[in-house]
């Protein structure tokens, strides 16, 4: 139990503000505004971390949960964190990293070096899978299709299938770098689009329960400023490049309300989220079904899941009809639904049971799929 005492100066320096320490204090919290030494911080910040797995359930002692780590400060520090919290609780996790390379030169090849090296470093097995052996593209090559506008759809929508595939790895969670601004930032997005049916699950801390692979966030209440306060303390070894292509996304305009109201007041973010997860949609509101894709049988509010309209239209050479309206799509696929033989039903077509890459499950320790 970590108990506050009010702030206390000795020699015109402020006093770490957690009882039983008498160290002097070299940083104030983001998230709380209380003054603390480096110790006590790594106490806390882990502390937090572990009482939101427990009191969110996230986790069964015997899981093996794949880390979606990318190289940046929220999945290196959450490896570490995991890891430490699993020893130190037995949680009886089976724990391992699995990254996904987009294809964008200078950024996700440069990245996943780092990630190879916390391999090392965390003594976890790595499995890498990537865009062209999964889609047949790369999001270079996507950008060459699209242009700059709406890349960061096709790059989402196709990297949070991929990390599906973590349950061919034998895993059956997932867990992300999810911090609490990321959440209150989609709470936002989600406000500013009209999304209800987004906007009612963005800030559940598992997603996708009862399919194939949940996904988990431990940093849903854990700011993205202490993150990296956390990773630069503990001189965690990280990727700190921004991706070439985000400048473009909407995310950002989010992003920047979001850091303007954490000035004014840091709990906004925490008050946000909070809002989130008490919202609750009048019965006569329609909600879309979950069901299952009828391709690539993965969790989809229509017969088609959005990766593989996406997929479809880069292969037919209309992206832009991927991402336009519904009746767009369903023009999108009918070529194929109603003459399977024509000729554009030889282009990649996804599939959730994928070929064993040897060289990547050799490489990385992975076993068979």
């Amino acid at each position: 139990v970590v108990v506050v005492v009010g702030d206390l100066f000795i020699m015109g320096r402020k006093v770490c503000v957690f009882e039983a320490c008498d160290n002097f204090a070299c940083m104030k919290r983001p998230k709380t505004g209380e003054a603390v030494c480096k110790e006590c911080f790594y106490l806390a910040f882990e502390t937090e971390v572990h009482e939101t797995i427990t009191k969110g359930g996230i986790f069964t002692r015997g899981d093996r949960v794949a880390i979606g780590a990318s190289g940046g400060k929220d999945s290196t520090v959450l490896a570490y964190v995991l890891k430490l919290l699993n020893d130190r609780y037995d949680y009886g996790l089976d724990l391992f990293l699995l990254s996904i390379d987009e294809g964008i030169t200078g950024y996700r090849d440069d990245s996943l070096e780092t990630v190879k090296r916390n391999q090392v470093q965390y003594d976890l097995p790595l499995t890498i899978l990537s865009y062209k052996e999964l889609y047949g593209w790369t999001m270079d090559e996507i950008v060459r299709e699209i242009g700059n506008k709406n890349n960061c759809t096709f790059c989402g929508v196709f990297r949070r299938q991929a990390l599906d595939r973590a349950a061919y790895l034998g895993a059956n969670k997932v867990v992300t770098g999810h911090n609490a601004d990321d959440i209150a930032e989609t709470v936002l997005m989600n406000v500013l689009r009209g999304d209800i049916a987004r906007l009612k699950r963005c800030t559940a801390i598992i997603t996708g329960e009862g399919s194939d692979l949940p996904r988990c966030k431990p940093f849903k209440y854990t700011y993205e400023k202490e993150i990296v306060m956390y990773a630069y303390f503990k001189n965690l070894d990280y990727f700190s490049t921004e991706c070439t292509y985000s400048p473009n996304a909407y995310r950002g305009y989010a992003r920047v309300f979001l850091k303007d109201l954490e000035v004014i007041n840091p709990t906004a973010i925490i008050d946000i989220i909070h809002s989130g997860e008490s919202l609750h949609v009048r019965q006569e509101v329609t909600m879309p079904v979950q069901g299952k894709c009828k391709r690539c049988g993965c969790i989809s509010s229509s017969d088609h899941c959005k990766a593989c309209v996406l997929l479809e239209g880069l292969n037919k050479g209309r992206p832009k009809l991927a991402i336009g309206k519904k009746v767009h799509e369903a023009k999108l696929l009918e070529v194929n639904e109603d003459n399977p033989t024509s000729s554009s039903s030889t282009t990649t077509t996804m599939t959730m049971t994928p070929t064993k890459p040897t060289a990547l499950s050799s490489t990385h320790g992975i076993g068979a799929w």
